[in-house]
């Protein structure tokens, strides 16, 4: 068994899960060893750190290119909302035409990415700021160089 801090060779050390009554084998983790006392303190310490965080709240950190295909989306959002009715409240919906209003916003925020990563001739710079434009096609300067177009 290998020591769960360093990969060593684990020797007689080994955890104890305290939050678990006597008998469970949640208290013992057969795969929580280590070397030394050394790394047994390192990782409890880590381990009360993360037993004693508090938790993140999760947050949508968007490109400028996801803003883009965001606001891309209230067209087809407008067009869904349009057929069902806007003096609908949002609570009445059936599921059929929520549905609708669901598909219709992801699928503009799809085609808004796809249609940016397919003009983009590199993979964006998180939050570069700068829309790299395609200058020509990737092969045009290898004309007749191709091994699918040369004829016998």
């Amino acid at each position: 068994m290998k020591c769960r801090v360093c990969a060593r060779q684990a020797k007689g050390f080994g955890h104890l899960n305290t939050r678990h009554r006597p008998g469970e084998s949640k208290r013992y983790p057969t795969d929580w060893r280590f070397c030394s006392a050394r790394c047994q303190k390192a990782f409890h310490a880590l381990y009360a750190d993360w037993l004693r965080g508090a938790k993140e709240e999760v947050m949508l950190n968007t490109t400028d290119i996801e803003q883009a295909a965001l606001r891309g989306c209230l067209k087809p959002f407008g067009d869904a909302a349009t057929a069902i009715g806007f003096d609908k409240p949002l609570g009445a919906y059936s599921e059929a035409e929520a549905m609708t209003v669901v598909e219709a916003i992801i699928s503009g925020y799809v085609a808004a990415m796809t249609q940016y990563h397919e003009s983009a001739r590199c993979a964006p710079v998180r939050s570069s700021g700068v829309r790299s434009e395609p200058k020509a096609h990737l092969f045009s300067d290898l004309e007749g160089e191709l091994p699918w177009e040369k004829s016998a």
